[in-house]
């Protein structure tokens, strides 16, 4: 064959190919799951940690074996149930015993974390099941570590039902709403410290510890709400309703928060000793393994200090255990990583007192033993401790701050090592006794992998490839993302990734979108898969680009904490010297380059409009905040102090103060209803574009919360900014 014919038969192969690739549909990305990852859901290790189970089709809890990875039985089958009552459940709980599943059905969303169901439970025993409460729906239905009660919340009052006896017993009165809750959080502490539960039972089930929020003097926000549509709110259809709840904004009053302990045998409560200053939060209650104390975690507004003390049940009186301290703040993940082992020997925590987030080990007493992990990189997760090996388990970003892999230390610190064998993003899910754990897996070209281990990383079975997934994207062209690094005039050295049409020509000049969130420890530029919006755009003729500047994470404290006192400066900073990284490539039309994001992202979208007029052409903020005084106590005062301490670090680099400076287009995106980041900061913001003569484009969506979701909306929003982003740089 002569090369002519040869060029020919690629030529037409090549066009056949392309010919039949599929294009990307805006409906597949946005509210879809046809690009979603499979996984394996409901994962539960059993006591004997040699076994697991799973949550199969809303119907079916199927046990596995660790060793081989093969299914064992069918432990539950909702459509052998006799009478049910329910169709299909979303979470279950076993009993410490394993003798009883707690299942959650009917669930329904109040904020981010918190919600309210209608529980089930069945006994193996008896072969029944039996409504948790027929008196209305419930919330945080827990086990005691017996097997023998379950506690719960309705109405902001605890309960407990006795579950041989039948009986249900209301434990505290005072419940009522935007004033006094018992056992959940409230608004502030569920957003900003990550739980929605505030009781916990006691390993001996002899006690129920809970916090009781007093939020009496929060000041109430007030959210209209219109007919509407998907839901319809037939009552507001002439005179719109109101949702009031209590939500503290910077440097306003939060709840008072106190602790208590119901003795389930004496029938009582008593009230433990916090102190005296009533602005401290109290993120946590734990119970030692050996049930003798509760641990209260005290930290001060500033949240550069966490006090712990150990209560007595029996009369609440504490004392002095443990103090961390930063210079800073104290990152809300050292809550969850302080934990009693189950052996009552020893305490692990995360600290950054070295620059960086390691483990360290402490005894029961409080006083250090040792640092357990060390280094120039931050441990991302804590998962465990093999009392028999006695080998720590945890993950870490060891090898770049844009991968996670799983590793191991011994107690003696003699032995080391790296469990996970992917290059990527690997998250560890470890059974009980450690003996196994089942990694999930992903990277940039690579779908969730979820495959079966033994405790020296050796690969038992394959639990799920996405096969069937890989399959299907194989019809379609998808970019592949390159990752780079630059440094900024100052020397700051960042990461980013880049995505580029399929057909890239090296000789053409492409317009940018920048994507980006830059909020405090999160990260954008991670090693992992995904299908969206930024794929979408691709398509389209738009190059996508995401950087991840100061202040984000899993590159040291410094890095992360430089941002303290002035929100916004060094991000916007470094996006605007992204984007003139960016204009100065080859391939790059640097007249033509935008910059979009939400929530946060959104206020930087805002702000390097502003900071970046001249390298901008077009910028969408959704959801932003515009002014951090707007936004709530915890999360704004951590990283800011008061407004009242810190007024300059709040007005500075507020996207209210600097709104004419603005050249570019500008569209602004808001849910009239989001009660996380409210529509006063896009009201607020629109009016100070508007005295200042900045025209720009608005779109408020009916009734929507932070997620702009429901219905028809999440379409509607993404064409909204797929149009405006060709029409500012594309013409079309």
């Amino acid at each position: 064959m002569n090369l002519r014919h040869t060029i020919i038969l690629f030529l037409v192969s090549f066009s056949l190919t392309a010919f039949s690739q599929k294009k990307l549909e805006l409906a597949d990305i946005v509210g879809s799951r046809t690009f979603a990852q499979k996984s394996v859901t409901g994962l539960r290790s059993m006591n004997d940690g040699l076994s697991y189970t799973t949550h199969e089709d809303g119907k079916k809890i199927v046990k596995y074996s660790y060793k081989s990875g093969t299914q064992v039985e069918v432990l539950f089958d909702l459509s052998k149930a006799e009478n049910p009552g329910f169709a299909g459940f979303s979470d279950y709980t076993f009993s410490n015993d394993e003798t009883k599943i707690l299942f959650l059905t009917n669930k329904k969303s109040i904020y981010r974390h918190s919600f309210t169901a209608e529980y089930f439970i069945w006994n193996f025993t008896t072969k029944e099941m039996t409504p948790l409460s027929l008196n209305g729906v419930q919330q945080l239905a827990t086990f005691s570590p017996d097997g023998e009660r379950v506690a719960f919340v309705r109405n902001n009052n605890l309960y407990i039902k006795n579950l041989k006896f039948g009986t249900e017993n209301q434990i505290t009165r005072d419940g009522k709403t935007n004033e006094i809750i018992n056992g959940a959080s409230d608004w502030v502490y569920e957003e900003e410290f990550g739980s929605s539960k505030a009781f916990e039972w006691s390993p001996d089930s002899k006690f129920l510890a809970f916090v009781k929020f007093n939020e009496t003097e929060v000041p109430t926000f007030n959210i209209p709400m219109y007919q509407g549509q998907k839901p319809e709110i037939k009552e507001n259809q002439l005179y719109p309703g109101n949702t009031s709840y209590k939500y503290p904004k910077a440097g306003e009053k939060n709840s008072v928060v106190s602790v208590h302990i119901y003795d389930l045998k004496a029938k009582s409560s008593v009230t433990a000793e916090t102190g005296k200053d009533k602005e401290q939060y109290i993120p946590r209650i734990k119970w030692t393994a050996d049930a003798s104390d509760l641990a209260i975690m005290k930290v001060n507004r500033l949240q550069n200090k966490v006090d712990i003390d150990l209560a007595n049940p029996y009369t609440g009186d504490t004392r002095a255990f443990f103090t961390e301290k930063n210079k800073r703040y104290i990152d809300e993940g050292f809550y969850d990583d302080f934990k009693f082992l189950p052996d009552n020997k020893y305490i692990v925590l995360t600290s950054e007192r070295n620059g960086f987030s390691h483990l360290y080990l402490y005894d029961h007493q409080g006083f250090e033993i040792k640092q357990l992990t060390s280094g120039i990189f931050d441990v991302t997760k804590f998962y465990g401790f093999d009392p028999l090996k006695k080998v720590f388990y945890y993950q870490a970003a060891q090898e770049s701050p844009m991968r996670r892999e799983v590793y191991f230390v011994s107690l003696d610190g003699k032995k080391s090592g790296k469990l996970s064998t992917q290059t990527g993003t690997n998250e560890a899910d470890f059974s009980n006794g450690m003996k196994y754990f089942i990694n999930n897996f992903t990277n940039t070209e690579t779908p969730k992998l979820v495959t079966l281990h033994d405790q020296t990383g050796k690969l038992i079975r394959t639990l799920e490839d996405n096969s069937a997934l890989k399959k299907f994207l194989n019809d379609f062209q998808i970019s592949k993302k390159e990752f780079f690094s630059f440094k900024t005039p100052e020397g700051v050295e960042l990461n980013g990734w880049m995505l580029k049409p399929a057909n890239f020509d090296p000789v053409k000049k492409y317009p940018v979108v920048m994507t980006q969130y830059s909020g405090p420890n999160s990260q954008q530029v991670l090693d992992k898969w995904s299908v969206g919006f930024d794929d979408y755009l691709v398509q389209e003729g738009f190059v996508v680009a995401c950087v991840d500047p100061r202040g984000t994470g899993a590159r040291g404290e410094e890095f992360r904490k430089m941002i303290y006192m002035q929100l916004g400066k060094f991000e916007s900073d470094d996006q605007v010297e992204a984007a003139r990284y960016l204009g100065a490539l080859p391939f790059v039309d640097k007249n033509n380059i935008a910059i979009w994001g939400w929530s946060y992202g959104g206020f930087m979208a805002a702000l390097c409009m502003e900071k970046g007029a001249d390298v901008f052409k077009a910028g969408i903020s959704v959801a932003p905040v515009t002014n951090w005084r707007f936004y709530d106590s915890v999360y704004t005062e951590r990283f800011m102090r008061t407004p009242q301490e810190n007024p300059e670090g709040y007005d500075d680099n507020s996207p209210l103060s600097h709104a004419g400076k603005i050249k570019g287009n500008f569209l602004l995106i808001h849910g009239s209803a989001d009660d996380n980041v409210h529509f006063q900061n896009t009201m607020e913001f629109a009016e100070k574009l508007v005295q200042a003569g900045v025209q720009f484009d608005m779109v408020a969506y009916t009734n929507r919360n932070h997620g702009i979701r429901g219905g028809n909306t999440s379409l509607h929003l993404y064409t909204k900014m797929t149009n405006f982003l060709k029409e500012k740089l594309m013409g079309k």
